[in-house]
């Protein structure tokens, strides 16, 4: 499972956005947003480095 502290998240398009994002490639991936932590959990993948550039590009920033 993977986890990451995201930036700029506020909404629920911004869930849809993020989700959709990472199931672009990971489509059986379970993503787990929680918005007042600006936490994102993904089950489902082992690939941290593209997972955090997947949701850079959606237009979030992840902390390192």
């Amino acid at each position: 499972m993977l986890s990451f502290q995201v930036e700029g998240m506020s909404c629920g398009h911004c869930v849809k956005s993020v989700t959709e994002a990472v199931q672009a490639l990971e489509p059986t991936a379970k993503v787990v947003v929680d918005l007042a932590a600006g936490r994102v959990t993904v089950d489902g993948s082992d690939r941290r480095e593209a997972v955090a550039q997947a949701i850079k590009d959606a237009g979030y920033a992840v902390a390192a």
